[in-house]
């Protein structure tokens, strides 16, 4: 059985629909990344939203820009983020966000970006889809690697750079033990003793 040309009753385009929603989760996913307390759930609300591009790629007829997108940020970049957020929780510091009391300066800034973003489209004349001749894989390939390998090694370099960092903020400090605790001050709350310390109790 085959689907309509349209959806039923909206007489809506099927691809026009699946955009729709897809915008809608990425749109969504990413404000729960910005308002949300709980500094975990807002680094899987950001896998969420990566997801959403991802797909709206795929729509526009570029599965290599979604494939792209899945491995570098989903598969790299959001894990880089939850691994450097997890282990740095037993660090001295909050469990979660601390909500900016300078948000309504952020507020005006994103309504600011909001607008160049729709005058830069609008006044944007694209080429039709039928005019666009699709680059296969391996033009793109060497097109990265050959003009473009500079650039492709300072990414890496600064990945490697945020991983080291990254290690650096979660090893423990033999010269301050109370910030190695979760109990440490500014840090999460307090919870039973370790075994360690209560052998230093006693």
């Amino acid at each position: 059985m085959e689907l309509p040309q349209t959806v039923p009753y909206l007489e809506w385009r099927w691809d026009d629909l699946v955009f729709l929603v897809l915008a809608g989760v990425m749109l969504g996913a990413a404000l729960l990344v910005v308002l949300g307390r709980d500094i975990i759930r807002s680094g899987l609300w950001l896998v969420l939203s990566f997801a959403g591009l991802a797909g709206i790629y795929a729509l526009l007829g570029s599965p290599f820009m979604a494939l792209t997108q899945v491995l570098v940020y989903i598969g790299a970049i959001s894990v880089l983020i939850l691994f450097a957020i997890m282990i740095t929780q037993s660090k001295a510091g909050p469990s979660q966000l601390v909500f900016q009391r300078q948000w309504w300066a952020a507020a005006i800034a994103a309504v600011l970006l909001v607008g160049l973003l729709l005058t830069a489209v609008l006044l944007t004349t694209f080429p039709l889809a039928a005019d666009l001749v699709p680059q296969p894989a391996r033009d793109i390939a060497l097109l990265l690697f050959g003009d473009y390998l500079f650039a492709v090694e300072v990414v890496g370099v600064l990945l490697l750079a945020a991983v080291v960092g990254g290690l650096y903020l979660a090893r423990r400090d033999p010269d301050m033990p109370e910030t190695n605790r979760l109990g440490g001050p500014g840090g999460l709350p307090a919870g039973p003793a370790a075994p360690a310390d209560e052998e230093e109790a006693a």
